[in-house]
């Protein structure tokens, strides 16, 4: 029977050494991940339009909110801890997936806000001529999200702030007249039918949390009407267990995004609304935002049946964002009236 030899010394040292540089890295990365994972505060959207504007010198303008605020939370995207996360291979980051799915759910309200002003707000008619750094912004917000190749996520993003921001100092330069904001109800109201889109569907995501059994309605109102491929009159939806909390943060991102968005609308366009006394109507769609924003107590997203024990979380916040969809469909209704 041989008898084990005893590790020598010196390779009990490196063991030591290995198994405390792990432990090291252990917890750094974990505290990391707890500094990252907060979702970002926010802000007063004419103050930070009026600082922007006094570090150059100039005026505010019509359309210097909206064009300065939808910067800042480009920018807000880039620049909150951890920087942007959603495209990271190295933990923390590749770790995280609540902070990722927030980020995306306001980007993608940075894309349509973004695409409305190369579109409609910076645009008299349909025949006029797009602004040429609108022009580029709009694509450079449409690159994928989770690149990580050059160019990088953030690359494109910092390219299309910086043209945004070369269209608000012409837009406020009295000797350029290539650069406009037109703050019109028929612009206002282009936008608004994208953002009632976007908030019908992640109502239905987060409804679809407990699951539920929906009747066919795309066809409805038009008897005429076909689509590409048949669909069966009632099928069961259920968001996947391990979806919950992804849909649920994308959900507070936009809210939060579109929230700062609302707020900018209401400085710009605010002679329009009061022409057409939708001004109350504004505020009730950010009323119902800035509630779906009320920090979350619990450390996890709970997803209790609708009328059980525990809470829902989801149901929750699609009873906001619903609510807010509602407004949003009375105030361009509003707006398009003569």
């Amino acid at each position: 029977m041989s008898i084990p030899s005893l590790p020598r010394p010196g390779r009990a040292w490196l063991v030591r050494l290995g198994a405390a540089l792990v432990a090291i890295w252990l917890v750094t990365v974990c505290a990391l991940w707890w500094w990252w994972d907060d979702e970002p505060e926010g802000f007063d959207v004419v103050r930070a339009a009026q600082d922007r504007a006094a570090q150059r010198g100039q005026s505010m303008v019509v359309g210097s909110v909206t064009t300065a605020t939808l910067i800042r939370v480009a920018e807000t995207l880039l620049d909150k801890r951890g920087g942007y996360l959603s495209n990271d291979l190295l933990p923390p980051g590749a770790w995280m997936d609540n902070l990722p799915n927030w980020e995306f759910g306001a980007l993608v309200q940075v894309r349509d806000l973004a695409k409305a002003m190369r579109n409609e707000f910076s645009r008299s008619q349909t025949q006029s001529t797009e602004d040429a750094d609108l022009m580029e912004a709009d694509p450079l917000f449409s690159s994928p999200s989770d690149r990580w190749l050059l160019p990088s996520s953030e690359s494109q993003y910092r390219k299309a702030i910086e043209h945004l921001d070369a269209y608000l100092a012409r837009l406020a330069d009295d000797e350029a007249y290539n650069a406009q904001f037109y703050a019109r109800a028929d612009n206002l109201a282009d936008w608004l039918a994208v953002v009632e889109k976007r908030l019908g569907s992640l109502s239905q995501r987060l409804s679809a949390s407990v699951g539920q059994v929906r009747v066919d309605t795309d066809l409805a109102g038009d008897p005429h009407g076909r689509q590409s491929t048949a669909t069966p009159q009632e099928q069961a939806v259920r968001t996947p267990w391990l979806e919950v909390d992804d849909v649920f943060y994308e959900a507070r991102g936009a809210t939060w995004a579109l929230l700062h968005f609302l707020r900018a609308i209401e400085h710009d366009f605010e002679p329009v609304l009061r022409d057409k006394n939708a001004l109350v109507s504004l505020r009730q769609i950010i009323r119902e935002l800035e509630e779906a924003q009320t920090p979350l107590s619990s450390p996890v997203v709970l997803n209790g049946s609708p009328y059980g024990f525990f809470a829902n979380h989801s149901l929750v916040m699609a009873n906001y964002i619903s609510r807010a969809n509602a407004a949003v469909i009375d105030l361009r209704k509003l707006l398009e009236r003569g």
